[in-house]
């Protein structure tokens, strides 16, 4: 007699392999980066590419923070439609008995949608904020002390007011990929033709295109002394290929209480010399003993 024919148990369709172990396919559905199938077009790779390799930077700091009473906070500024956070929390902040991620946003329909999905979801830990990033320096519904501070492509001046954020609430590191810079262009913009007429320099941004690239380079560059100055450690870096993204840049700053004089020394000798001394006023302001 013939042994009964043993059909193959359909288990369904395969998960793909760039998602990480332990990972909420449920959640990834939600934020629309699974198809309810569970596939990955082309787009929802690289968006999750970048926020897997961004959460492995994170994930490692994380690890360097003693446990406290109240637990690690992290504030995700420019937070949109939250993936960044809710990675985090699901990869992360779900495992840990304490602690708190807070997403900071502007549209007021992202944030709806995002403590929806968290309720859904029972991330009971994480808090979204109608509020800019200015706005969120002085809400009561922030704890006076932030551990991390995150800002992915936070556009133009939000990553000067994640930056003053941090300062304020005394975080321990910062993690930052800027965006849109556009600030210091304009002001490389209004005085180009008194430039030209002082230093040979200004021909590095007397093209329009030039102006842009060069402002969102100085922008970067001001950052990182003024962190350095504020008495962090910085290190820059690529986030993913530039095949990705062209706002590639990652900047990681971490406290060491360590002011520099010589980063504040050179912060004020780079403002002076491309004609941007009135930032000093405004985004870069150094303590007077520096």
């Amino acid at each position: 007699m013939k042994p009964p024919k043993i059909e193959p148990v359909d288990a369904g369709p395969a998960i793909a392999p760039e998602i990480r172990p332990g990972q909420s396919l449920e959640l990834l559905k939600e934020l629309h980066i699974l198809t309810r199938e569970g596939k990955l077009n082309q787009d929802s790779r690289r968006k999750l590419k970048q926020v897997y390799h961004l959460y492995q930077f994170i994930e490692k700091l994380l690890l360097e923070l003693p446990a406290s009473s109240a637990g690690i906070t992290l504030a995700d500024h420019g937070a949109g439609k939250s993936y960044l956070g809710f990675i985090l929390y699901d990869l992360f902040f779900k495992t840990l008995a304490l602690g708190r991620i807070y997403g900071i946003e502007t549209r007021p329909e992202l944030v709806q949608k995002s403590r929806e999905l968290s309720h859904r979801l029972g991330f009971e830990r994480m808090h979204f904020l109608n509020l800019s990033v200015a706005e969120s320096a002085g809400s009561a519904e922030l704890p006076d002390r932030i551990d991390v501070v995150t800002a992915l492509h936070a556009c133009d001046t939000a990553t000067d007011d994640a930056i003053a954020f941090g300062l304020q609430k005394h975080a321990r590191f910062m993690v930052l990929v800027p965006c849109c810079q556009a600030e210091v262009a304009s002001c490389l913009r209004q005085n180009k033709a008194l430039a030209l007429a002082r230093t040979p320099l200004a021909e590095l941004w007397r093209h329009p295109l030039h102006t842009r690239e060069l402002g969102s380079q100085i922008t970067n560059v001001l950052r990182c002394l003024y962190l350095e100055a504020s008495g962090y450690q910085v290190t820059v870096t690529e986030l993913v290929g530039w095949e990705h993204s062209l706002k590639n840049e990652l900047i990681i700053a971490r406290y060491t209480g360590q002011k520099k004089r010589s980063a504040a020394e050179r912060l004020r000798a780079v403002l002076e010399e491309f004609g941007l001394a009135a930032l000093l006023e405004t985004r870069f302001k150094l303590p007077p003993t520096i």
